[in-house]
């Protein structure tokens, strides 16, 4: 087993890319610590999870709150005493044109999106320090080429990508690795509101797969398992990459025309 009794923290670790996480590390060996702000969602993958008998902790935070923050590194490190792999999966979307979002809401979604990854590296450092562990940060596609109307959403994931690489030089002289992952279009529940929130779900649907090059969206097992090499030794000599797992989109997006996506 590639994680065999290293200690995984996973932040929005009961939905989505998340939860499939959740499921493949514990399949691989390792102690998970799940994380989300949805209570019930976390009951049912540890209950889930123990049944088939692996060794988990779920808590619930709201990760853009640095007590709440604070406490989550404290439960986890009290239980398991050790952390290994930090996760930094928790996120939120704002598919919504410059002039109609709030500054209200471009400061939450950087909370959540940014300041999160700076609060559970910021509280966690020193135990992956002890580990030599690795720190995986979710990025996006939209981080690296944009995205038409999201904007704020594109804002926070090239924040991510330049956040991993500035900690990747930091942390290099403590053997702690860091990197993140661009996925393009993946089926979960934070695409299925982004789909939603079109004048035209069904097209929108059908243009997010025809806007990949393979011709359809990623499951959330096939991003489980880039997270899970990232965590592995199977990486051991990467740091402050930014792997960008999208079916070819981006450089569908850069040949052009425009993907159908783009204009919804």
């Amino acid at each position: 087993m590639r994680l065999h009794n290293k200690v995984a923290l996973i932040t929005g670790g009961a939905s989505g890319i998340g939860e499939e996480t959740s499921y493949l590390f514990a399949a691989e060996g390792a102690k998970v610590i799940i994380a989300d702000i949805h209570k019930e969602k976390i009951n049912r993958i540890v209950e889930n999870l123990r049944k088939r008998g692996h060794e988990v902790l779920g808590i619930q935070c709201d990760v853009s709150k640095e007590l709440e923050v604070k406490q989550l590194i404290y439960q986890s490190i009290e239980f398991f005493g050790r952390l290994d792999i930090l996760f930094n999966n928790a996120g939120a979307i704002l598919p919504k044109k410059l002039q109609a979002i709030s500054s209200e809401e471009w400061d939450h979604l950087f909370k959540v999106n940014v300041k999160s990854i700076f609060l559970t590296v910021k509280h966690g450092l020193d135990y992956l320090k002890n580990s030599e562990g690795s720190i995986i940060n979710m990025a996006s596609m939209t981080g690296v080429v944009g995205q038409q109307n999201n904007p704020a959403y594109s804002a926070t994931k090239g924040a991510v990508i330049a956040l991993t690489k500035a900690m990747a030089i930091d942390f290099a002289p403590y053997n702690v690795r860091v990197n993140s992952l661009s996925p393009a279009g993946v089926n979960t529940p934070l695409l299925e509101t982004w789909i939603a929130k079109q004048h035209n779900p069904e097209k929108a649907r059908h243009a997010q797969d025809r806007s990949h090059l393979l011709g359809r969206m990623a499951s959330s097992l096939e991003i489980a398992k880039v997270v899970l090499f990232l965590g592995s030794c199977d990486s051991s000599f990467i740091t402050g990459e930014n792997i960008v797992v999208d079916g070819g989109a981006t450089i569908g997006y850069a040949a052009g025309p425009k993907p159908e996506w783009a204009n919804l």
